[in-house]
């Protein structure tokens, strides 16, 4: 299966979307480059989004010098949509063609935030939204339209926003069935999920315990005047984002960047075994290679563990190789698809039982939406049954493959409990020689996890998870 790419109508894993800027780039405010300019790029990229195509596929389509400043924008555009489409909706009952209808939701987006978090000043950006509808032919003509609708929010803003107010769309920036789906997986905690999807996502970078210690990077890091926090067992995060390549030793594979969260995995699937062993480990599902990187990381150059990474796309596989040799780490790497073992196992693997499988499965990425806010609206509420059934299908899959009393770690970046809880509560009933041993379960976004049966420091710093170690009985 490939990771999550946020698509309809097929869902699978996502790519990942380079990580939101920690605010509108200087550049941005600069007139280096037209506001109508990127207005316009903003648009064609929501567009795209509606029409099914993930945010990061669209991102890579824009010319280099625009990209930072419109995926900036459009990430807040994204964050705020519900309420634009609220109140586009007041303007114009009537649903404008698409690419009008999309600029007209861009400039509301960007304008019905609060008056300290505007981007720019209204009459400005009313402006310059206007030039860009007269720069497109798909916009020309309604360039009159989008003027007066813009213009009269300007004059009854406060009475157009009170009337959205009902409206859980406008309210939280999502989707009704997500919010109603929300109520009933989480009905004590939904709303601070909400929210907390609707935050910028820090950046958090894992350290190389190989090559360095996290006080040793901490230090590197104060000493250019980066700010960081501890997070969870090697994880550091960032007071404010910066380029990669800003990062001391990052080429040299002293760091990489991954979410707290997704730092579980490791020590979760690896902890209490004895790796002095020979031990064969299965990363399905594996691109781009961060918790196959991890694995190798946590157990040291002196364990002999041999990592087998699967991802169904060659493309993606050769992002597995690329992180490794950054890292300096090897494992074997295969474009096969792990709900195929028929087409891998035997031949590549030897038909060798695995000592421990990660299965980080296919499912909506309804856990990341503070990094991938278009996931919100791309998804669809049929996903999340399409989805479960792949999930059910891969554990059942790769059950067999299990040495017994061996371990597999079955995680989604998901807060809905069909692909978590309620996805291995069925697996477990269905499979008497599995037994759920002490495991996180759903990780919830920006939030702490008391009462965890796993400790950790996480601070509540970490997107949304879930996390469920079987093991398998023995023989």
């Amino acid at each position: 299966m490939t990771k999550n790419q946020i698509s309809r109508p097929a869902p699978q894993r996502r790519s990942p979307a380079p990580a939101a800027p920690a605010s509108i780039p200087g550049d941005q405010r600069s007139h280096s480059v037209a506001l109508s300019r990127q207005l316009h790029s903003v648009a064609r990229a929501l567009h795209d989004i509606r029409a099914g195509r993930s945010g990061t596929a669209v991102l890579e389509t824009v010319p280099p010098l625009l990209r930072p400043g419109v995926q900036a924008l459009l990430f807040q555009v994204l964050r705020t949509l519900g309420r634009a489409e609220a109140l586009r909706r007041q303007l114009a009952p009537r649903t404008p063609p698409p690419a009008v209808d999309a600029l007209l939701c861009v400039a509301l987006a960007l304008l019905c935030g609060d008056a300290d978090d505007l981007p720019y000043e209204p009459f400005t950006l009313v402006n310059q939204a206007v030039e860009a509808a007269k720069t497109d032919s798909a916009t020309r003509a309604q360039a009159a339209f989008l003027n007066a609708c813009l213009r009269r929010f300007l004059r009854e803003r406060d009475a157009l926003l009170q009337a959205t107010q009902q409206d859980p769309q406008a309210q939280w920036n999502h989707p009704r069935w997500w919010v109603e789906r929300l109520r009933k997986d989480h009905p004590t905690q939904w709303q601070q999920i909400l929210r907390a999807n609707n935050a910028q996502a820090p950046m958090v970078l894992r350290i190389n315990q190989q090559k360095t210690t996290l006080d040793q990077y901490q230090s590197a890091l104060e000493a250019i005047n980066i700010e960081a926090n501890p997070v969870g067992a090697v994880g550091l995060v960032l007071q404010r984002a910066v380029p990669v390549q800003q990062l001391p030793g990052f080429a040299e594979g002293w760091v990489s960047v991954q979410d707290a969260a997704a730092q579980m995995a490791a020590p979760l699937l690896l902890s209490g075994l004895d790796l002095a062993q020979p031990l064969r480990v299965l990363d399905a599902c594996a691109a781009p290679g961060g918790k196959t990187a991890h694995l190798l990381e946590y157990a040291g150059p002196a364990a002999a563990l041999q990592v087998t990474a699967l991802d169904i796309d060659p493309a993606r596989c050769e992002r597995i190789h690329e992180t490794l040799q950054r890292l300096g780490l090897r494992a074997q790497v295969l474009a096969a698809d792990a709900g195929r073992p028929q087409d891998w196992w035997q031949q590549d693997c030897g038909g060798q039982l695995f000592d421990a499988i990660l299965l980080d499965a296919p499912c909506t990425a309804s856990g990341i939406v503070r990094r991938h806010p278009d996931v919100r609206w791309l998804r669809r509420e049929s996903d999340i049954a399409q989805l479960a059934h792949i999930q059910a299908r891969l554990l059942e899959t790769l059950w067999p493959l299990l040495q017994p009393g061996g371990r597999l770690l079955y995680c989604t970046c998901s807060v809905f409990r069909a692909e978590g809880d309620g996805q291995v509560q069925a697996f477990l009933a269905h499979h008497s020689n599995a037994r759920l041993l002490p495991s996180p379960g759903h990780l919830l976004p920006g939030m702490g996890d008391k009462g965890s049966p796993v400790p950790d420091n996480l601070h509540g710093e970490h997107d949304g998870f879930f996390y469920a170690l079987l093991q398998k009985a023995p023989a």
